[in-house]
């Protein structure tokens, strides 16, 4: 099973393209679920959700529509969360476990995040906040790409988010990598040019993947749903959706 969407969908600036020109913030996810069956909620990064959050999404969308989580920033970048905060996110999601809606959290690492020892300790440590709960983790760090890491992410059930981003010395490059029962890729855009340099954080995700960029992650995309049980893929080029234009674009090269 495949599921493509984007991350996020309440986007001011997809009406008029994405959306219709007058639809509401409280509209804008019962339009996005009748033409995709997932997305990435990344709200939850900025602030620890409740659960009241979650049962208002369930209500607006499709029984067999899914959503993954991604986790608060206090847990993959300051480091700093305590045990109320990790029982705060375990509630907030219940719902969404309940209602057979939740795909995975996902937790996305920053690039000053490198590969140590200690670093997987706290993955793990991650891992076993959320016991019952899938998770995939996202480096962007090149310096997790190696062999002992993904044998441990397999050893500890962590899947692995495979990426497409700009060729950046540093950044990591595009896999096919799947170390769980969830595959997941994340598609950035490839605005190198803006990546480290933009004034506004949307600059960096300012690309339209062209049809042969996309063709050339089929063999990829196709290993990982044969080595995953459900495999996740979000746009997070979220420009103007252009996102939703390559999702759209991918279902279509993958329908042929």
């Amino acid at each position: 099973m495949i599921y493509i969407g984007t991350s996020g969908y309440s986007y001011n600036d997809w009406v008029g393209t994405f959306y219709r020109e007058g639809i509401t913030k409280s509209e804008m996810l019962e339009e996005y679920s009748k033409v995709f069956k997932f997305t990435e909620i990344n709200s939850t990064y900025y602030s620890i959700p409740n659960k009241y959050m979650f049962l208002s999404l369930i209500k607006k969308t499709p029984d067999d529509f899914v959503f993954t989580v991604k986790l608060h920033k206090s847990m993959t970048h300051a480091k700093d969360a305590d045990e109320k905060a990790y029982k705060d996110f375990n509630d907030a999601i219940t719902p969404l476990k309940e209602s057979g809606k939740l795909g995975c959290i996902v937790a996305q690492f920053p690039y000053s995040f490198k590969y140590t020892d200690q670093n997987l300790d706290y993955i793990k440590g991650i891992r076993d906040k959320f016991k019952d709960v899938d998770i995939n983790v996202e480096f962007r760090n090149n310096s997790w790409m190696n062999t002992s890491v993904y044998e441990k992410l397999l050893k500890y059930s962590i899947g692995f988010i495979n990426v497409d981003e700009p060729d950046i010395k540093g950044l990591v490059k595009k896999t096919g990598i799947v170390t769980s029962k969830i595959g997941y890729i994340r598609f950035h855009g490839r605005n190198a040019e803006k990546w480290y340099s933009h004034n506004e954080s949307y600059e960096r995700y300012n690309y339209l993947y062209k049809e042969d960029e996309l063709k050339e992650w089929l063999p990829s995309i196709k290993f990982i749903k044969k080595n995953a049980h459900i495999t996740f893929i979000a746009f997070n080029n979220h420009f103007k959706a252009k996102g939703a234009d390559n999702a759209k674009m991918l279902q279509e090269l993958l329908d042929k």
